[in-house]
């Protein structure tokens, strides 16, 4: 018999019995709570807003201290998270309160992706505690519990309705977190125009479908007073961490001109009102939502990806083993088929390289033929010219030596009459001499 079948006959088959005198398993209550303040709690608040609004001095008037940190500026390129835990202690009561702020929300131009490093972080810190319950051996009693369990979504005091980016935001944000929203420096508006602008925010939110957190009325302790209040969201609020001196008492206000702001006054703001269902009241709920909700909502949704299911097809209980067993074939079946793909694409791209190389070869191969071709071709026309040069220089040489010879045969036969002349001009000059001689010898003669 499985043992499924025997858990269900075990639960059917219970009796309520008298018990005869004290057992002492009334004192399981005190033993839960002696071990829960011994271990201590936690505690994860998301604060998103736009920069401006007042989130880290909330934050420090709320747990009455003042935590560390730099101011946010509004030259952010994109949102960044930034997380930050502090160990608080009250009485014998220890919290480890991890408070993440959203730097540089609304201050980009382009608001069109603001949310998704909010949600990826979300994500994320369920994905972490999914990986911690799934090792083999698991610490999850001292595991530190990074889950967001509240997100006070600060709006700014427009007066007006939300703003598009806040409506976006949560509605992404709803299936994942606990939301309150609240109104941030609800001192900058009129009490007739907080009330019109609460209106505003309620029926936007239902319109749009934005589930946000509903205080807990099950519990008749606490029924009365989280109805009273889930009709007071969202919570017009004032930080402060200033004191000031107010009749007899020193308190927490802003101071103004025009005059006081009480942070603890109801009368003046719903600070108290937060502090009492946040912390006072709903800590506990909110982070038993946070489990039971959200993260088994991400839980569910990452093993069916995974691959499991609650039941088969047959309505029978799924087993763990036969699921892993499934998942392992399926995926080496997977496995090998992407292989046989893989290889397949190796052996045709192979093939298609070679087909390539080949058509490169003949390509190259016809270029050779080209230019060799080429190159006979100007080989022969530049042996032509050069034999055509060669007629012509031959040519040149044989009209030179012929002139040259013409020249010397001219200058000879100008040299021989040019004597002649020489000596008949030297006969006539001896000629006259001899006459003008004779003459002047013999004068009677002449």
């Amino acid at each position: 018999m499985a043992a499924t079948d025997i858990a269900r006959q075990v639960g059917e088959g219970c009796r309520t019995v008298p018990l005869a005198g004290h057992v002492g398993f009334d004192s399981l209550p005190d033993q839960l709570v002696n071990k829960s303040v011994s271990q201590g709690f936690c505690f994860n608040i998301l604060c998103v807003g736009e920069t401006g609004l007042g989130k880290s001095t909330l934050m420090d008037t709320l747990f009455n201290t003042k935590f560390e940190g730099e101011p946010a500026t509004h030259t952010q390129p994109g949102v960044q998270l930034r997380s930050n835990t502090y160990d608080l202690q009250e009485s014998n009561v220890g919290l480890k309160l991890t408070i993440v702020s959203t730097v540089g929300f609304g201050d980009q131009i382009n608001k069109e992706d603001s949310y998704k490093p909010i949600v990826e972080f979300i994500d994320a810190q369920f994905e972490a505690y999914l990986q911690e319950e799934l090792k083999i051996r698991r610490v999850l009693h001292t595991y530190h519990d990074s889950r967001i369990h509240a997100c006070l979504y600060f709006i700014a005091p427009t007066g007006h309705s939300l703003k598009s980016l806040d409506l976006v935001t949560m509605k992404k944000l709803d299936s994942k977190v606990n939301i309150i929203p609240i109104i941030a420096k609800s001192d900058a508006i009129s009490k007739s125009e907080l009330t019109k602008f609460k209106i505003k925010i309620t029926s936007e939110l239902v319109s749009n479908g934005v589930q946000i957190y509903q205080f807990p009325t099950d519990d008749e302790s606490v029924a009365e007073i989280n109805g009273t209040m889930n009709a007071h969201l969202p919570f017009a609020v004032i930080g402060s961490t200033e004191e000031l001196k107010i009749g007899n008492k020193m308190m927490k206000a802003r101071q103004y001109p025009w005059g006081t702001v009480q942070v603890e006054n109801e009368a003046h703001c719903d600070f108290v009102k937060l502090r009492e269902m946040l912390i006072r009241v709903n800590m506990e709920d909110l982070r038993e939502q946070t489990h039971s909700r959200h993260y088994e909502l991400y839980r569910r949704c990452k093993l069916e990806e995974m691959g499991f299911k609650d039941t088969d097809p047959d309505s029978k209980p799924f087993s763990l083993q036969e699921t892993y067993e499934a998942k392992r074939n399926e995926f080496l079946g997977e496995l090998q088929k992407k292989e046989e793909e893989m290889r397949q694409m190796f052996v045709q791209r192979v093939k298609e390289k070679e087909a390539e190389l080949k058509e490169a070869e003949k390509e190259l191969h016809e270029k050779f033929d080209r230019l060799k071709k080429l190159h006979q071709d100007e080989k022969k026309k530049l042996e032509d010219k050069k034999k055509s040069l060669d007629d012509e220089v031959n040519a040149f040489k044989q009209r030179k030596t012929a002139a040259e010879l013409l020249q010397s045969q001219g200058s000879q036969a100008g040299g021989s009459q040019t004597l002649k002349r020489d000596k008949e001009k030297k006969k006539q000059e001896a000629l006259s001499w001899l006459t003008w001689y004779f003459k002047w010898k013999c004068p009677v003669l002449s």
